[in-house]
């Protein structure tokens, strides 16, 4: 399958309200519309997940984050270009996610109790594609069920996260994903905690 194709049939799955299992620049993912809290609730069930414990948000582009946070510490863009270089290929790259606090724009089921939000910016081309239909930050949790280890490799999914989605994205499903990513938490006050190396 071409990748036009696939971000087209995820797209349309998407705007309708529906869950999709896709590759992503880290793990095999199962996401959603950011800004649509039922089918957020659609992912909480299927990965028989308290709904306390937030899940992350994939965004392309620094027009979507300030959608999203009013306020982004000037560190944040600091370490995405740490982890991010430019002159090296995606495989290099170190994926980061950063919690950022005070989202708005997005499905309240997708903020942590703590009004704070993980975010991750993406140049993955299936994820930064689709992501450029939707205008929409794309909700990004592994592909397991609550508990579960994420699975390196599409063939490690299970059949109930496989059956339980609406789209399975068709591409990438022999490669050997990578590490998941780096967590940060950073406030406003640029107060900075490690969650996940």
């Amino acid at each position: 399958m071409d990748i036009n194709t696939e971000v087209h049939n995820a797209y349309e799955v998407i705007k309708n309200g529906g869950i999709i299992l896709y590759p992503t620049d880290t793990v095999w993912g199962i996401g959603c519309d950011a800004s649509n809290a039922e089918a957020v609730a659609k992912i909480y069930a299927l990965k028989k997940r308290d709904d306390s414990k937030s899940m992350i948000v994939l965004m392309n582009s620094e027009k979507m984050m300030y959608n999203v946070f009013k306020e982004i510490p000037d560190l944040a863009w600091e370490i995405w270009d740490l982890s991010n270089p430019a002159d090296t290929d995606l495989e290099k790259q170190k994926a980061t996610t950063l919690i950022l606090d005070n989202p708005r724009n997005v499905a309240p089921n997708v903020i942590a109790e703590d009004k704070t939000l993980g975010v991750r910016l993406v140049k993955e081309p299936f994820c930064f594609k689709l992501m450029e239909r939707m205008k929409r930050p794309l909700v990004s949790t592994s592909a397991n069920i609550s508990g579960m280890f994420a699975p390196k490799t599409f063939k490690e999914i299970s059949p109930e996260i496989i059956n339980g989605v609406d789209y399975v994205v068709n591409l990438h499903r022999d490669k050997v994903c990578k590490n998941p990513s780096t967590i940060i938490k950073l406030s406003l006050d640029n107060q900075v905690k490690i969650i996940r190396k």
